[in-house]
């Protein structure tokens, strides 16, 4: 069942992509408000770790993704590169 996997925290309610190599929640957070839009997080080339989930923002329950990030370059090298559809 999809709420048994799901993941909820103080900003958001988090369902992890079957893609991820790791299934952590990292320090850094980016949201991005396309539920359905594919992020290749591999092309993005970063040093660290990162994972990708679906989410809900808890604070006006948009839905979209997340991406959590271990260091904050790569937060800025998503946020720099990213381009939606």
């Amino acid at each position: 069942m999809a709420t048994e996997q799901s993941i909820t925290t103080d900003d958001y309610k988090l369902f992890p992509s079957p893609r991820n190599q790791h299934r952590t929640i990292f320090l850094y957070q980016v949201f991005v408000p396309y539920p359905y839009m594919l992020i290749d997080l591999e092309s993005y080339n970063f040093k660290g770790k990162y994972s990708l989930f679906a989410a809900c923002r808890l604070a006006d329950m948009k839905m979209g993704q997340v991406v959590t990030l271990e260091l904050p370059e790569d937060e800025e090298r998503f946020k720099t590169r990213f381009v939606p559809d």
